[in-house]
């Protein structure tokens, strides 16, 4: 979960690159059943949740059981004369239309949801609304005490929001931020620089020879530059938000989420979902593929032990 030019390469590699025949399993039998599940967890766990110890993601933020993806009973002939002695026409039209939908995208990608307890957490949540370049810089923020949890300082990173929880960051900590603002900085200074030494220049002319200097002819008009033709529609005072151009590949806002770039805050909706054809969970790998449903056949078949009193004192704070 970082913007860094080397792990978007890495991941280029892994699915489209020279990489992904790892990620390939060969129908000959050269790996087993349990090498398969084995590797495909490390490959979805390197992505997802690496920053979390494996015992510690086993036994907290591994969901017990996923949704029943089993698909709901068509609607008969029968079912739709029904309805429409009813007087429902629309509700028989309703759910045939939706049934056609079901069948057509087929069942939904809920193998990607055994990482809904991780999306939750507060540096996830932080990282996802593209306030910082990574999960571990989202951490970091909220170590050091930058980070507002429903208007009161919060410096546990482990805290897995509720819907309808706001996370403020404060914008001094957000470094693109006060690059940008440094630069800018940088170009005022240096603009006032010059035009300093051009008025010193034309005094000393004039005390030289005693009369007053010929204006200068006027040059072509410049066109403006592209970083003030984009921010001249940012108002005055206001700091801008720019985001560097190698995160385009993940520069998308989650659903469940709804940010505030002007107030630097973030709403915690609701958890993520999903639905045939569609999963909320952002990933690198696909949703339904083979790697992350052999992934949580590893992880349904290697469950922790029953958690006793003092596991249960450790667990991280879980805000429902």
């Amino acid at each position: 979960m970082s913007w860094s030019p080397r792990n978007l390469y890495n991941l280029w590699r892994r699915s489209v690159g020279g990489l992904v025949r790892d990620s390939v399993w060969k129908q000959t039998g050269a790996q087993t059943i349990f090498q398969q599940r084995w590797k495909s967890k490390a490959l979805v766990r390197g992505y997802h949740g690496d920053f979390i110890n494996e015992k510690i993601f086993k036994r907290w933020y591994l969901p017990a059981t996923l949704p029943d993806v089993r698909p709901r009973a068509k609607v008969s002939i029968e079912d739709s004369n029904t309805f429409k002695w009813a007087k429902k026409d629309s509700a028989a039209s309703r759910e045939i239309k939706r049934a056609d939908e079901i069948d057509s995208k087929g069942l939904a990608p809920v193998g990607s949801l055994m990482f809904s307890e991780v999306e939750r957490r507060i540096d996830v949540v932080i990282f996802r609304a593209c306030f910082a370049h990574s999960v571990y810089e989202a951490r970091r923020m909220v170590v050091h005490g930058d980070v507002l949890l429903n208007g009161k300082k919060h410096q546990n990173a482990n805290t897995r929001l509720a819907p309808g929880d706001m996370v403020s960051v404060d914008p001094k900590a957000i470094r693109f931020l006060q690059a940008d603002s440094l630069n800018e900085g940088l170009e005022e200074e240096k603009l006032a620089k010059e035009e300093e030494k051009s008025e010193s220049v034309s005094k000393d002319e004039t005390s030289e020879t005693g009369a007053t200097p010929e204006p200068p002819t006027p040059e072509p008009p410049k066109l403006p530059s592209l970083k003030l033709a984009l921010n001249s529609w940012k108002k005055p005072g206001y700091t801008p938000f720019n985001l560097p151009p190698y995160a385009a590949p993940f520069i998308f806002i989650p659903a469940y989420l709804e940010p505030s770039f002007s107030t630097c805050s973030v709403i915690y909706l609701r958890h993520p979902t999903a639905r045939p054809g569609y999963s909320e969970i952002p990933t690198p790998w696909h949703a339904d593929g083979e790697i992350v449903r052999l992934a949580w056949e590893w992880y349904s078949r290697m469950r922790p032990r029953m958690r006793s009193k003092s596991q249960l004192a450790r667990m991280p704070e879980n805000r429902q």
